[in-house]
């Protein structure tokens, strides 16, 4: 049971009737089967546009054979000519065929890897590789650059001896230490003290 009203009444605008369709049923039925009639006309007219254009095309490559008043020997040669075109254009489709058929292939591998990266692809997790300068270098310039790049080379030696040796250090009182290095003396002994080492 439809409990919808017949009529709407809008503040403002007063009662207004319910929405009526534009077209009707019958109407709708009466342009579709036009709209059918005027597509099956469009495609008859265009398959017969490619046959004519068939036929034109072979007209232009293929000339009628002439036959008559030939001897036997001209229509061997002409069989022979006509058996060495047709096997060069089945040699050419065959190989149409192949490279249609291998991109197709192709295309088909690339969608499925595709797919499979956006479902299945994770970062793997990066390792720390020691890789030596040289070794570097190498990868980067290929073996036949020989740049060797010895970074010890520029450094400055140190002697296990110099290292080792421990300074003597004078241990006395504190406050003595303080009183004599006050006042002018003690900046002149501590600028001589700075000095000394040096000189040695």
């Amino acid at each position: 049971m439809d409990t919808t009203p017949s009529r709407l009444t809008v503040p403002g605008l007063g009662l207004l009737s319910q929405r009526k369709p534009k077209i009707t049923a019958s109407r709708k039925l009466l342009l579709k089967s036009l709209m059918l009639a005027r597509a099956k006309e469009c495609w008859e007219q265009e398959l017969e546009e490619r046959e004519a254009e068939k036929k034109r095309y072979l007209a232009e490559r293929v000339p009628a054979l002439q036959t008559r008043g030939l001897s036997l020997s001209a229509l061997q040669d002409l069989c022979r000519d006509l058996h060495a075109k047709v096997e060069v254009v089945d040699e050419e489709r065959y190989d149409i065929e192949a490279k249609c058929l291998h991109n197709t292939r192709e295309i088909k591998d690339l969608k499925l890897k595709v797919l499979d990266l956006r479902g299945k692809f994770k970062r793997p997790p990066l390792r720390r590789v020691r890789v030596s300068a040289d070794a570097m270098l190498r990868a980067l310039l290929g073996s036949k650059h020989k740049v060797s790049m010895d970074l010890r080379a520029n450094l400055k030696s140190v002697k296990k001896e110099d290292t080792e040796k421990e300074r003597p250090v004078e241990v006395g009182d504190w406050r003595k230490n303080v009183e004599a290095m006050s006042g002018m003396e003690g900046r002149k002994k501590m600028f001589d003290a700075a000095k000394s080492p040096t000189t040695q």
